[in-house]
Order: structure tokens, then C-alpha cells, then sequence
């Protein structure tokens, strides 16, 4: 593998926002999609989030791609659904969207924990940064099955050796998480300014 397993979705990075600085659906989603290989690594602990990331990418693809000129930009469909006031729905892209970027707060999380906590084990790492940021919004059925998940995370060193590639695999780690993180904010702040960042599992 030449690079790391980050090194398609830091290139990736590099085109989420159109040059007039709007984020765009298909490179944002291209992205969350390029971490599944990753999460794959994680084995079982992984299996629910990536079931859930997959679930929203796919939601969010079929959408744009019903469209893909009217929803260019990532936003476009929160605001279509905010005023036709569907976007509280379980199946809204908007609901889509608001979980796809706090699972990927939690990646994020996750591999800041694993760079700066050399000393932790991998189920420290995972549920450190699920404490952080899943776990509020999470009811109690969701939390128990995801704590149970964490334990079955793989040796730290094993997990490192197989994403690492030829790449210098805690250099893409962080500017992963420096790139990526700004645009999950700003995901956070768009949704928040329609009233949608708060909304928790049923």
C-alpha cells in the first residue's frame, strides 16, 4: 500500500470546499467514505459505527445523486428539508448528516487519543473519545451495545503496523485530524444555526 490508509482521504481533503469556500457533498462524502477501509481494521468493536457511517454516506449519496446539480453543496438538502419541516425525521438527510459527522468526531477522537496517549490500550482510546462524543446523544440500549463493542478492540500495535503502509503513519494521523476537524465544526455550526445540532437517538 503506498502511503498510509489516511493518504486517499487526505487528498481527498483538499477538494470538500469549492473555491468560493462552500462545502461540497460529493468530496465531503468521498472522504467519510475513504475511512471505512479504516474502521474495517478495528475488526468487531467497529462493526456498529461502521454500519451507521455507511448507513448515513449511502442516505446522503442517494440524495445528491437524485440531483446532483441542485444538491452540489452539502448544505442544500438540510435547507430544502428545514423549510418543508421534515428535517427532524429519522430519515432525513438532515438527521444523515448530523450523525455522519458526530461518528466522525468520534474518529477523530479516537485517533487524537491514539497519537497523543502512546500508553493507552485501543479500548481506552475508543471509549475515551466515546465519553467525549457519541455518548451524550446516545440512549441507554445504544450505549450499553457500543461500550460492550469497545472492548473488542485490537492490539494497539498490530492496528498501528496494519494501517501504517509505507507511510509515515502518525504524521497522517495528525494532519488528518487537523485537516478534517474544521469541517466537522463547521458541519456542527451550519446545523446548529437551523436548530438540528442537538437532536439525540430515539
Amino acid at each position: 500500500m503506498e502511503g498510509t490508509v489516511f493518504t486517499p482521504a487526505l487528498e481527498g481533503m483538499k477538494h470538500i470546499k469549492s473555491e468560493e469556500g462552500v462545502m461540497l457533498t460529493k468530496p465531503f462524502l468521498d472522504v467519510c467514505k475513504q475511512l471505512l477501509p479504516v474502521i474495517d481494521k478495528f475488526g468487531a468493536a467497529m462493526t456498529l459505527v461502521k454500519s451507521d457511517i455507511g448507513g448515513n454516506i449511502t442516505r446522503l449519496e442517494n440524495k445528491y445523486l437524485s440531483n446532483p446539480t441542485q444538491y452540489n453543496h452539502l448544505y442544500s438538502m438540510v435547507h430544502e428539508e428545514v423549510e418543508a419541516k421534515t428535517a427532524k425525521g429519522s430519515s432525513s438527510c438532515t438527521n444523515g448528516l448530523l450523525w455522519l459527522t458526530r461518528a466522525m468526531d468520534f474518529l477523530v477522537g479516537l485517533f487524537q487519543n491514539i497519537l497523543e496517549h502512546q500508553d493507552w490500550s485501543m479500548s481506552q482510546a475508543c471509549s475515551d473519545s466515546y465519553g467525549k462524543t457519541l455518548k451524550k446523544w446516545h440512549g441507554w440500549l445504544a450505549s450499553s451495545s457500543f461500550t460492550v463493542a469497545m472492548k473488542l478492540a485490537p492490539d494497539r500495535k498490530k492496528f498501528m503496523d496494519v494501517i501504517g503502509g509505507t507511510g509515515d503513519i502518525n504524521s497522517d494521523i495528525e494532519k488528518f485530524c487537523t485537516t478534517f476537524s474544521p469541517f466537522l465544526e463547521e458541519n456542527h455550526k451550519f446545523l446548529a444555526s437551523v436548530g438540528m445540532d442537538d437532536l439525540k437517538a430515539s
